[in-house]
């Protein structure tokens, strides 16, 4: 059968609904990895003897490839084929999570979560644009919010799973579930899912991605050396040098690029797109350093199980998957501006409150009141800020502006990992005061997100499903 009739056979028996299911399945890899690795990094650190710096990396091994490449992963769907890049990246990614569970060194452990980021980066953004080919109008609305909502109960039970994965049979067992994910989404895109590209399409700008890891990396190696040895050593110098260079010549190649750019500079003329990214960066990057932080502190020192310390997130996802939706209406009556700037500021006072955990503090009174304001406070932030992305520039540039806008997300994480050395490095009742201080410096920083919304997003439109 030649490749023309195997496409054609591949596009008869293309069924949309299987089309969601397998997207689903492999976009769940990100999002379950995401979440149940944290309260697997005591384990790991036990595991390898590691250092702080070295637990900064497990997790910013794959957020650095896949913040860097999210953009480029898209474009080069709609340049190949967007079935073919979903197939490619979750191969990828199941052969990277085999290899972490089987590591038997930290750097191997590191170069399979890099090999994550880089099949998370490949199958995310054609997992969404798949859906938006397979389903039009009402349906596709309805298959997207389908999607999002299977990625935020993914990302609701993983660190139960993972929990009790990690305290029955060993973390390497966390890499090992998303095998079967990815086999079975692999096997649904292959039998069910029509291939689609643009014709024409595609801006596969591998230099501007080459610059940006890079550059992105030496950022991060010198924010993580500075953190954990609370000094500017040579080293540290040395890669924040190269890091702003390679990162302003990103920006020159981008620039000379122009439309042809991974991504273009004049979409940031406009002042809303600007400050919605802005905001997105400063509220992620707060949020991701205490998802990071609150199951380390309740495992390491507060004397939690990693499954209690799954349980303890739990009033989180479900606020937010039972609720995004009615916060998506109402913002679409009143506009994001207000809730823009309200939920970061509830944010800031669950990270204030988080204060209350300490040794030997109960959850009820310490943990729960922290993660329920701060729930409260996404809840009402995310989708206002999604709708408001998409709406903030012209209609041939949502998709890049959406991609964007989520890589952005993940270098907030990205870089507030990296500077985080200090807290991850203390253990027992002495990692208590830095926690303290990196939560009250998280809410000074959704503070900050809440007046860029006040002041920057006056005239935002919402975009509607």
């Amino acid at each position: 059968m030649s490749p023309r009739d195997s496409s054609s056979a591949t596009a008869a028996r293309a069924d949309p609904r299987w089309t969601l299911f397998a997207c689903i399945l492999a976009s769940s890899l990100s999002f379950v990895d995401g979440s149940v690795l944290n309260v697997a990094l005591p384990a790991i650190k036990a595991s390898y003897g590691a250092g702080a710096a070295d637990v900064q990396w497990v997790i910013n091994a794959y957020l650095l490839p896949l913040s860097a490449l999210l953009l480029l992963g898209g474009a080069l769907g709609d340049h190949f084929g967007r079935r073919r890049l979903l197939i490619g990246g979750t191969t990828l990614f199941g052969i990277a999570s085999l290899l972490c569970a089987l590591a038997p060194s930290l750097p191997l452990l590191l170069g399979g979560r890099a090999l994550q980021g880089i099949g998370a980066a490949l199958l995310l953004p054609n997992s969404l644009a798949l859906l938006n080919a397979a389903f039009s109008g009402e349906k596709r609305g309805r298959a997207v919010g389908i999607w999002a909502a299977a990625g935020a109960a993914c990302a609701a039970i993983a660190p139960l799973i993972g929990g009790w994965l990690v305290g029955t049979v060993g973390w390497p067992s966390i890499f090992y579930i998303n095998l079967p994910l990815a086999a079975g989404a692999i096997l649904l895109a292959w039998r069910f899912v029509a291939e689609s590209k643009e014709s024409g399409g595609g801006r596969t700008d591998y230099g501007g991605a080459l610059l940006a890891t890079a550059g992105l990396g030496g950022l991060t190696y010198a924010l993580t050396l500075w953190s954990a040895n609370a000094s500017f050593t040579t080293a540290t110098l040395i890669a924040l040098a190269l890091g702003i260079a390679l990162s302003g010549a990103f920006l020159l190649v981008e620039h000379r690029r122009g439309n042809k750019a991974m991504m273009p500079l004049d979409l940031f003329e406009g002042r809303c797109f600007t400050g919605l990214n802005l905001l997105t960066f400063l509220l992620y990057g707060a949020f991701g350093a205490s998802m990071l932080l609150i199951p380390f502190v309740l495992i390491t020192s507060g004397g939690y199980s990693p499954v209690e310390a799954g349980l303890a997130l739990l009033p989180l996802p479900i606020l937010m998957t039972a609720l995004s939706p009615f916060m998506g209406g109402l913002a679409a009556r009143i506009g994001p501006r207000i809730p823009l700037t309200v939920g970061p500021l509830i944010i800031a006072a669950g990270f204030v409150l988080s204060r209350l955990i300490g040794p030997e503090s109960g959850y009820w009174t310490s943990a729960f009141p922290a993660i329920l304001i701060m729930a409260v406070g996404m809840t009402i932030a995310v989708a206002p800020l999604t709708s408001s992305v998409l709406g903030s520039v012209e209609e041939r540039h949502v998709a890049m502006a959406s991609g964007f806008n989520s890589a952005v997300a993940r270098l907030g994480g990205l870089i507030a990992t990296a500077l985080l050395g200090s807290v991850l490095g203390k253990t027992g009742d002495a990692i208590f005061p830095g926690f303290h201080m990196a939560m009250f410096v998280s809410a000074g920083v959704a503070v900050a997100a809440s007046a860029v919304a006040l002041t920057m997003l006056g005239g935002v439109k919402m975009k509607n499903g």
